[in-house]
């Protein structure tokens, strides 16, 4: 498989699978239920789903008039169309922009933050545990993430809903279904195009049920849970990303692997 050229090098126009193969790492396929054909359709719109839920980098928006055309031909499905709507916005919008709207959506709008487990715990210890927790399930799965983000931020955990299979794959999902549904409220409050996504996603999941819908309403209205601690009692991800309520501060990415230098073999001799 031709590896995505860079943007930065002329060559010919990508495909959607190699555009996913430098973002998605390999990972254990789960039996499902599904047929292979429809496997494979559902597995494509997730990772569409992360793919424009991620942050538009060169990468990522040298790659529109892949994402467009795929998505143009997608099956008919609400799904779809919730889809080719948010790229018919995405491929018309000046680069600058596309970044300039997703840091104020989803960087400095705490309704809006793609960190899933916030919704479901808040600023609480059960958070750390519930982030461990989802390490050492892709981790189980044979999956292994870069660390460059928390297990939760949502195209990640898109990403292995896709490589996984609808069964454990998509559990992370559906137990977040009340944070997405919020996540879509807040995009649509704000009317943000990436409402589509989110949009596109819900239609993949089983329904919200009255009591989701009414603890939507609570949490739309309350916020989750707020208890200032940080992370450090259950693995890496402490260290003080937490905000105070009011604001919400992203978590910083992790830094780039460095290999130390080897040593040079000196040729000379003592002088």
């Amino acid at each position: 498989m031709t590896p995505l050229p860079s943007p930065s090098r002329p060559g010919g126009t990508p495909s959607i699978p190699a555009l996913v193969r430098t973002r998605v790492r390999a990972a254990v396929r789960r039996p499902a239920r599904l047929t292979r054909e429809e496997a494979e359709a559902r597995a494509l719109l997730l990772r569409l789903c992360s793919l424009l839920v991620q942050y538009p980098d060169a990468e990522l928006t040298a790659a529109r008039p892949v994402l467009t055309a795929t998505v143009e031909s997608l099956p008919g499905s609400p799904a779809a169309e919730h889809l080719a709507d948010f790229t018919a916005w995405f491929a018309g919008q000046e680069p600058d922009a596309l970044e300039l709207h997703y840091v104020e959506t989803f960087d400095l709008r705490r309704r809006s933050s793609l960190y899933l487990t916030y919704y479901l715990h808040g600023d609480t210890r059960r958070r750390g545990m519930a982030l461990l927790t989802l390490a050492q399930r892709y981790r189980a799965a044979g999956w292994d993430t870069d660390g460059s983000e928390l297990p939760d931020h949502l195209p990640v955990v898109l990403e292995f809903a896709a490589l996984a299979g609808p069964g454990g794959g998509e559990a992370p999902l559906r137990q977040h279904r009340r944070g997405l549904e919020l996540i879509h409220r807040a995009l649509t409050d704000a009317d943000s195009p990436y409402r589509h996504v989110l949009a596109a996603l819900l239609t993949l999941l089983p329904p919200a049920t009255e009591a989701d819908l009414a603890e939507v309403a609570r949490l739309a209205a309350e916020g989750p849970p707020n208890e200032e601690v940080g992370l450090d009692p259950y693995g890496t991800y402490g260290d003080g990303e937490f905000a105070p309520p009011g604001t919400f501060v992203p978590p910083v990415s992790a830094p780039p692997t460095r290999v130390p230098p080897a040593p040079t073999t000196r040729t000379e001799g003592p002088r």
